[in-house]
């Protein structure tokens, strides 16, 4: 196939999902022409990466006050900021000007609610386009817990309330405006349904869960565990994961250092706000920043811990856990999008008294912590590999391209 791949930031290792289905793509011989915009010296290395790897770049420079002016302008109107904020017009007629020459694509991939005035603009002016629209999760549903958590700050919990009903319209509006509609849950697929008015029509809304990189993220026999070691791994500029860091130093390490004060919690990720760089006045507690690898946290940490406090689609920070073989803990809300079997393959427990307990009682039990490492491994192997999900992903383009050959196509349910 011919596949042009809109993506509203450069796709990089921390931009998972894009990577990968890009990359995977172009390993399975499809020619991948990747639209996208960006800033700075890091966008421009991330693009010639994607180039050494046989990917076609259109890449535009989209200077930040470009993104606050496209803003401003919408804030009268009642489009979502979101969906304006990564508009760029040279981007936008390149993209059609591409696409409108005969047997250049076969189909336009859309990611992110950020990225979907794309597809509408190539809607209006290519209407024979095929266009597939990842909507990774739901962002509404992702603003209406934030805004019931009231996290964020002043500033961050008025911008959240600001956008929640017109993200709500919009995602309503566009599932029925394309093709098909990917997201990475079943919880965010029911969300993005549900959002649909009465009578209105909906694309198809597929589950397409996010995958790893198992030659990158895989088990380091060679590497011992450190003792008594929580870790915490996201970006943590990002505020679902300061809610959870905060709950889980405020809340749950309390109860664990009442039992075992020598326990240390280390906090793994790029850009902490200065709450979280605060937590790190606490001499058990860590915070590292940005780190060059991750995985060294992963291999040397006694277990990684994830009490979600809210949040949208699959949690990445927890897959990559898995499979470095860290023994996870996390709550149910995580099980929304997983198919991994609590007590087997990974723990789960709700409220805070329970979420110390469980990590106490793995902390007491070296035999339980390697064979639910080993378990969450297998897991990850068997169920989250990047090859499975894009040939899933090719499977949906198929069925866009020409549905009558594919009705009755058998779409594979264990990528």
């Amino acid at each position: 196939m011919k596949i042009a791949y809109l993506v509203p930031y450069v796709p990089n290792l921390i931009r998972t999902r894009s990577y990968n289905l890009i990359l995977q793509l172009a390993a399975l011989g499809h020619e991948v022409t990747v639209f996208t915009l960006g800033s700075g010296a890091q966008d421009k290395n991330d693009v010639e990466a994607l180039r050494s790897r046989g990917v076609r770049v259109v890449y535009e420079e989209q200077p930040l006050w470009r993104s606050l002016w496209n803003s401003l302008l919408a804030v009268p109107s009642r489009r979502p900021l979101q969906t304006v904020y990564s508009w760029n017009p040279k981007l936008a007629g390149e993209l059609v000007r591409q696409l409108s020459a005969p047997g250049a694509f076969d189909l336009l991939h859309v990611e992110h609610l950020r990225g979907s005035r794309y597809g509408q603009y190539v809607r209006s002016k290519l209407p024979h386009v095929p266009v597939v629209w990842d909507s990774v999760d739901c962002i509404s549903y992702l603003f209406e817990q934030a805004s019931r958590h009231g996290t964020g700050g002043l500033f961050g919990r008025f911008v959240t309330r600001f956008e929640l009903n017109r993200t709500r319209r919009m995602e309503g509006r566009l599932i029925g405006e394309f093709d098909h509609v990917l997201v990475t849950s079943e919880t965010d697929r029911k969300a993005l349904l549900g959002l649909v008015s009465p009578g209105a029509k909906s694309a198809p809304v597929s589950v397409l869960p996010n995958g790893v990189d198992l030659d990158f993220f895989r088990p380091n026999p060679e590497v011992q565990r450190d003792a008594e070691t929580l870790v915490f791994s996201g970006k943590m500029s990002y505020h679902a994961n300061v809610s959870m860091v905060k709950h889980l130093v405020a809340e749950i390490m309390p109860r664990v250092w009442r039992e075992r004060p020598e326990v240390r919690l280390v906090i793994v990720g790029k850009d902490p706000t200065p709450e979280v760089r605060a937590l790190g006045a606490d001499s058990r507690v860590t915070v590292t920043g940005t780190v060059d690898d991750i995985r060294p946290y992963l291999w040397r940490g006694t277990i990684a811990v994830v009490p979600l406090v809210y949040g949208a689609g699959i949690q990445n920070k927890v897959l990559e856990a898995m499979a470095c073989a860290a023994p996870v803990v996390t709550t149910s809300k995580t099980l929304s999008s997983l198919r991994a079997i609590p007590g087997r393959d990974i723990l789960v427990a709700d409220g805070t008294d329970e979420f110390a307990r469980a990590v106490l009682s793995l902390l007491d039990d070296d035999e339980r912590r390697s064979a639910l490492g080993e378990a969450g491994s297998e897991y990850v192997r068997n169920n989250h590999s990047w090859t499975a999900i894009a040939r899933q992903l090719l499977v949906y383009y198929a069925q866009v391209i020409n549905p009558s050959c594919y009705l009755g196509m058998k779409i594979d349910k264990n990528p």
